[in-house]
């Protein structure tokens, strides 16, 4: 089996996993098209049932390379609590975190390009890229106050968001992301080798990776569900993706990066090295909870907001 425990692993891990969880899944859309996919009713460690779709109406921006930017905003107050997805996930897989933070904050869902209602038309498909997604939609925020959080791929997009905000970003908090933070990227013939099977049977191999993402006890429905939608995601775009977050210098990114990084991570095997990061951003924090999948906001919500909530409040009082 290609999986191993190598940074390459981990990259990948950071970057499948982002993807929450979407509808049962559609006809793909045809190249060049904005992705339309709606989350499953299913939601783990829900109280509320079926999981609630947006009540905002969708607004848009065009990203640096003018490509729409699909985005969602609730409540008010400072500061903005802008939430990122990661690959092949939209904007509605924080709806269960969305009732939490409005009430407190502005809060800010967006689809990256190539994700949900977001256009396609793009050729770079890197975290910068990604990056500068984030950046549009906080250009079109009045808030004085930014915090970034990211799921997974979200982290290091966060990460690369940072710089283009400037003084208005008071803090990023991770989520189960973060964990090939300060390794050198793999050298390209290693990415090439373990995505290989991605290339050759890009809808098999979903299925085959997507279930050690999860805790053993995550219903296998569900389970399912999220690995047939994530095999919707356009080949294409998704490979690009892993090729561009093995890609990525953290080493040359994070001296840029002058707001307090948080990263809160699941119990589930690939910790986050808290010692190598602080040698890079010697503010770090880590906060690991007792749940052992990769999916944190959608495995165990009721124990994971409560410590998103203190965390984001840290970061508001730290910054004023």
């Amino acid at each position: 089996m290609w999986l191993r425990t190598t940074a390459v692993f981990t990259a990948l891990c950071v970057t499948l996993a982002a993807c929450g969880r979407s509808a049962a899944p559609a006809a793909p859309a045809a190249e060049g098209a904005a992705s339309f996919a709606t989350a499953p009713a299913l939601a783990l460690g829900s109280s509320s049932g079926p999981a609630r779709e947006p009540r905002s109406a969708p607004l848009v921006t065009d990203s640096a390379d003018g490509v729409h930017i699909e985005y969602h905003v609730y409540g008010h107050g400072e500061p903005a609590v802008v939430l990122i997805h990661g690959w092949s996930c939209n904007s509605t897989y924080w709806r269960e975190q969305i009732p939490a933070l409005e009430s407190r904050y502005t809060t800010v869902t967006l689809d990256l390009a190539g994700h949900g209602g977001s256009g396609r038309n793009r050729s770079d498909w890197s975290m910068a890229a990604f990056g500068q997604d984030v950046a549009a939609v906080v250009q079109r925020l009045p808030n004085h106050r930014i915090v970034l959080v990211g799921h997974l791929m979200g982290g290091p997009v966060a990460l690369e968001a940072a710089p283009l905000i400037g003084e208005r970003l008071i803090g990023i908090v991770g989520v189960d992301t973060f964990r090939s933070l300060g390794l050198p990227p793999p050298p390209h013939q290693v990415v090439d080798r373990q995505i290989a099977a991605f290339r050759s049977d890009f809808v098999g191999e979903m299925h085959r990776f997507v279930p050690l993402l999860f805790a053993k006890s995550a219903p296998r429905a569900f389970v399912h569900e999220v690995a047939d939608d994530m095999a919707h995601e356009p080949p294409r775009i998704a490979i690009a993706t892993l090729v561009g977050l093995n890609s990525m210098d953290y080493a040359t990114l994070l001296p840029r990066i002058h707001v307090p990084i948080v990263a809160i991570d699941s119990y589930s095997g690939r910790m986050v090295s808290e010692a190598r990061i602080r040698k890079l951003a010697p503010g770090f924090r880590l906060i690991t909870l007792g749940s052992p999948g990769d999916f944190l906001m959608l495995e165990a919500p009721r124990e994971f907001n409560p410590i998103l909530l203190h965390e984001i409040a840290a970061l508001a009082n730290a910054g004023r």
